[in-house]
């Protein structure tokens, strides 16, 4: 069954409107969350090929072979662009033919809010930019997504989240302590800078809603990333030295990191010396908590290495299910190291309410995560990420363009329209 959530307050952006002209993750994400409190949201796409993510795959959903095992001319849909593109309707078209543009800045103009991610100067040659759509809609709130910030020099630098990782520190400041620096497992650049892209809108569209004054918002990867690293940087500004690379451990607070059990590996995080006693008590190590040594937080960092072996000695002589059992009892948070699928059928099984499920128009029933905050009140809305001009002729026709002249548009491939 599809969800259908009930709702008994409306939408908090129920009666928002956003022109999404955003490719890949940081901006499609952002506007994804808006969608998801209720926003109306238009994706807006180039025919033919659309948002880049759409061709990154495999794994596609939805993918078919044909008798002979050959793959299907449509290989479904990529799991990618799925992630970040529910609860929108999808516009594809031209913007290099006349009408097509005319169409999309008509849109921007009828928009409470207009994200993009051009390169710069690309939105204001098409008459896309802040200054052209707030001439026709002096309340707009504008968010432009960047890698490396409107200021940067040189400017217009192409900023992958890979790319940005390196630059800000966080490669730095991930991996094993003797080994290389690491990437993330996922472009938490994007991600970070989708979050700030939501929060700024959000903030100058209460503004605008209150005064009828708009606001040009700037994110970047790389502003995101910096501030995303809260205390490593603070503790870098403050000691004027690089933080060490730790691996799975902390820099800061012991004992915080990965330890071995006799089957599995899990996470201790004991942040305080309360926790830290009821740690030691959990596993029979009461003479690690009367130990002098380890008495404080600060005394733990500075006899780690000696700490952490006794700790996993302790650790390794039962399995990972039997000191879940006991930490957890004890009130010391644990966790066990998991795959991301059996993290998600784990946390919904256990009440986390984490999946949605959505129909399809060619995957089928297709299973979502839900966004990371929840509206009791409000629950949010589930439609299924576009295909690629699904809603075309709908859009323009609410942009007062007639059905010849989309008829018109179609043909000459400045217009697509999906088939269903």
């Amino acid at each position: 069954m599809t969800d259908t959530p009930s709702r008994t307050a409306p939408l908090p952006l129920a009666g928002v409107r956003v022109a999404d002209l955003s490719r890949v993750l940081a901006g499609p994400y952002a506007t994804m969350l808006l969608a998801d409190m209720g926003a109306e949201v238009v994706k807006v796409e180039q025919p033919g090929r659309g948002d880049d993510t759409r061709a990154w795959g495999p794994p596609w959903a939805g993918s078919a072979e044909d008798a002979s095992g050959a793959p299907d001319a449509h290989p479904g849909e990529s799991a990618y662009f799925l992630s970040v593109n529910r609860n929108k309707r999808g516009l594809a078209v031209d913007l290099k033919d006349p009408d097509g543009l005319a169409a999309v800045q008509d849109l921007c103009a009828s928009c409470d809010v207009v994200v993009q991610n051009f390169r710069p100067g690309v939105a204001e040659r098409l008459g896309l930019g802040y200054a052209a759509v707030q001439a026709r809609n002096p309340a707009v709130v504008y968010c432009s997504v960047s890698g490396f910030g409107p200021e940067h020099d040189p400017g217009g630098r192409p900023g992958f989240d890979i790319v940005v990782q390196a630059e800000s520190g966080l490669m730095a400041t991930t991996g094993p302590a003797e080994g290389p620096a690491s990437k993330v497992g996922v472009a938490l650049t994007d991600v970070l800078t989708g979050l700030n892209a939501a929060v700024g809108i959000l903030g100058a569209l209460m503004r605008a809603r209150a005064t009828g004054v708009g606001e040009d918002v700037s994110v970047s990867l790389i502003n995101s990333t910096l501030s995303g690293l809260v205390n490593l940087t603070q503790q870098a500004l403050v000691t004027g030295t690089e933080p060490a690379r730790m691996g799975n451990a902390h820099t800061t607070i012991v004992p915080y990191q990965v330890f071995p059990t006799a089957d599995a590996d899990i996470v201790v995080a004991a942040g305080n010396d309360a926790l830290y006693r009821r740690l030691c008590a959990a596993i029979g190590r009461d003479d690690l908590s009367e130990d002098p040594r380890y008495a404080t937080n600060r005394g733990r960092v500075e006899h780690r290495e000696e700490l952490v072996e006794a700790l996993t000695d302790t650790l390794r002589s039962r399995g990972a299910d039997h000191w879940m059992a006991a930490l957890v009892e004890a009130g010391v948070p644990v966790g066990r190291v998991r795959g991301v699928l059996d993290a998600l059928r784990t946390a919904d099984a256990t009440g986390d309410d984490v999946l949605r499920t959505v129909e399809h128009p060619t995957v089928g029933l297709l299973e979502q995560v839900r966004a990371g905050f929840r509206l009791e009140g409000s629950p949010p809305p589930l439609t299924a990420p576009p295909l690629l001009g699904q809603h075309s002729r709908q859009l323009l026709t609410e942009l007062g363009v007639s059905p010849e002249r989309i008829d018109a548009m179609v043909k000459r491939g400045a217009v697509q329209q999906a088939d269903l």
